[in-house]
């Protein structure tokens, strides 16, 4: 009988042995099957630095961007390329940058600020915008020099001013503008709030103001066409979104509703 108790106390205690391991086992498995997970990658809200002439069409491209993306959102800051520039090369941050020119894009990726290469996705042409139905009855280019006449254009570092220079050195045409304003949207409104005659602008802008402005196509803006290019910043916040969200501006659907604003393809 001695010995089958001993015998006993053995597997007893072998049993009990086995119950603790497998507790703590479990036990060392338990705090990652309970620890909360990680936050996707794939949803968040991102932030993009855009030229002005931009905002129609990427405010729509946005809309879509949410559809194909449940849980994310934009963050858009809408200005002149030149200002966009500044800003993050003096350290903003942001997930995406849209320039309207390829010299600002360059001034960014000379900075060192670039995750890739830049693509270009778009191309904006001037054109001379006026009250409606063209009261000082503007026809070329040369006659925003009519004596007396009030026109505003862009900054010469926004690429609008920039195309506006092109243009200025390949006709002899001098402009003498009461006015440069830092962003086309700036330029666009001198006209719609009736402070100045005439101004140059994109045809994007000139399409989105509809009625409020009448329209003077000129040929001499085809040698200055600008080419906008996009980039994924290398510090940003939310690089897989941001693929997602250059993916989507670079695509079939991308250029569809770049084109309903008026953009043509680079």
């Amino acid at each position: 009988m001695r010995r089958i108790g001993v015998l006993g106390c053995l597997i007893l205690t072998m049993l009990v042995a086995g119950l603790l391991a497998g507790s703590v086992a479990c036990s060392s498995k338990s705090p990652s099957s309970s620890s909360p997970s990680q936050p996707s990658q794939a949803t968040g809200k991102i932030a993009v630095f855009a030229a002005a002439s931009l905002k129609r069409a990427f405010t729509a491209l946005s809309e879509q961007f949410k559809t194909d993306n449940p849980g994310s959102s934009v963050d858009f800051e809408f200005a002149g390329s030149s200002e966009l520039a500044t800003q993050l090369t003096q350290g903003a941050s942001a997930d995406v940058f849209a320039s309207a020119d390829t010299a600002q894009m360059n001034t960014v990726a000379k900075a060192g600020l670039l995750a890739g290469d830049p693509t270009n996705f778009a191309s904006n042409t001037l054109v001379i915008v006026t009250a409606p139905g063209n009261p000082k009855k503007l026809g070329s280019f040369a006659d925003l020099n009519k004596p007396g006449l009030n026109v505003v254009i862009c900054q010469k570092p926004v690429p609008c001013g920039s195309a506006a220079q092109r243009i200025e050195d390949s006709t002899g045409v001098q402009l003498n503008p009461v006015s440069e304003e830092p962003s086309v949207a700036d330029v666009l409104n001198k006209v719609t709030s009736g402070q100045a005659d005439a101004a140059l602008v994109y045809v994007t802008d000139a399409r989105s103001a509809g009625d409020n402005v009448a329209t003077v196509n000129f040929p001499e803006a085809a040698g200055a066409v600008n080419v906008y290019p996009i980039a994924v910043l290398k510090k940003a916040p939310q690089p897989t979104l941001a693929q997602k969200f250059v993916a989507l501006v670079t695509s079939d659907t991308g250029h569809k509703i770049l084109a309903q604003s008026g953009f043509a393809k680079p």
